[in-house]
């Protein structure tokens, strides 16, 4: 499951780096040879650490910063603040995770986007092979991060002559304590060319072990990034009304999604095996800078052109913001639609995958024909969702 885009448009802009260092998070290399040291073109794989996460503890801890950038100097938007990873429950196979952003003085920050911590279910032990490769030129180093020096590999991908990013991924070795983020210390991204002007940066600040023996109860999934969860949209456009069905998943570090139509004879979010693996990491940054290409919420215009209302689905009435358009296209006049929830974090939409909540709960399309006759030409409508987690011990 990749968080596909446009749910999350930013894998795309993630896929580059410039090197910024944070004091006290300095990335040096090794002053002496090493029979480690190698360089090589060809993508190598970051392995996947099931051992570690087959041995969670509850307070397992990651804690990076983040700094984001949108375009030009004196223009440009920013965005910056610490982002924590950390196990809150361990029923194995699972291993609950909680994801929170905050300011750099730790406070919440206002942005809807980032505003609520988000829960992710991992899947500790191996259903499928999940390593992905890694791009670019790798190249051993010694990295200190987090109080403490690192045995690392360097990948830089430098896309920038056919008007790509420049990218930069380092990775413990040996991750360590860094299994929830597969041992990244640091990353990097900066955009040119079509890319447009910008910067992303995750640097470790802090790796904590909990302690052995540790309980607690795995929360409810009220707020879930997507694993553990799924929606469902109908579909009306031709002759043949379709209800599909996304779904989500996390296994040892990676984010799988998947996505087709409903098979009412099949338990739902069985199959994931074809399902595109994304590391945890990058999806984690990627919602920082989703804020600064995206905008704030609701979307630009909906907040003072929008009727307020109420979209109902499954007996939940979530207070919602339309928009409507007109277009007139070679003597054709459309009428456009498009409603979002006024809060997605509204109490009504318990449980719903964080994709989902950030995009249209409804959005169609009508052709005015003769005597403002309207006809549908197409339309999408948030329709279901839920959770397909197996029932954990209370």
């Amino acid at each position: 499951m990749r968080m596909r885009h446009p749910p999350l448009p930013l894998a795309t802009a993630l896929l580059g780096a410039a090197l910024t260092f944070l004091p006290g998070c300095e990335s040096t290399k090794s002053s002496g040879p090493s029979p480690s040291d190698t360089q090589a073109q060809n993508p190598s794989p970051v392995r996947t650490d099931t051992a570690s996460w087959q041995r969670a503890r509850v307070g397992d801890r990651v804690a990076y910063s983040f700094s984001a950038s949108r375009g030009a100097d004196g223009g440009a938007r920013t965005l910056a603040g610490q982002v924590v990873l950390e196990v809150v429950a361990v029923q194995q196979p699972w291993v609950w995770l909680r994801a929170s952003f905050t300011d750099q003085a730790g406070l919440p920050l206002t942005q809807t986007r980032l505003a609520k911590e988000l829960l992710v279910p991992v899947r500790a032990d191996s259903t499928r092979t999940l390593d992905v490769p890694q791009q670019g030129q790798a190249t051993a180093e010694n990295a200190s991060a987090a109080g403490r020096t690192w045995e690392a590999m360097r990948y830089v991908s430098d896309q920038r002559p056919v008007d790509g990013p420049l990218s930069t991924r380092v990775y413990a070795v040996q991750p360590g304590p860094l299994y929830l983020t597969r041992g990244l210390l640091e990353a990097n991204t900066t955009l040119s060319g079509f890319g447009g002007q910008g910067n992303y940066q995750l640097e470790l600040l802090e790796a904590r072990e909990g302690t052995a023996g540790a309980t607690a109860t795995p929360p409810a999934l009220e707020r879930p990034l997507g694993p553990g969860a799924y929606h469902d949209r109908r579909v009306e456009v031709g002759p043949s009304p379709t209800v599909q069905r996304v779904c989500f998943a996390a296994e040892r570090g990676f984010l799988l999604r998947a996505e087709g139509p409903v098979d009412a004879n099949a338990t739902p979010c069985s199959d994931f095996s074809q399902a595109e693996p994304q590391p945890l990491e990058e999806a984690l940054l990627n919602l920082p800078i989703d804020v600064l290409t995206t905008g704030e919420w609701p979307p630009t215009g909906a907040a003072t052109t929008a009727t307020r209302g109420t979209f109902t689905v499954e007996g939940r009435d979530v207070p919602a913001l339309t928009v409507q358009r007109t277009t007139n296209e070679e003597g054709t006049q459309r009428v456009s639609s498009e409603t979002y929830a006024a809060d997605p974090w509204a109490p009504t939409l318990s449980g719903l995958p964080y994709e989902a909540r950030f995009q249209t709960l409804t959005e169609g399309t009508e052709r005015v024909g003769p005597g403002g006759k309207r006809e549908p030409e197409g339309s999408t409508r948030l329709v279901r969702w839920g959770t397909w987690l197996p029932e954990v011990r209370k």
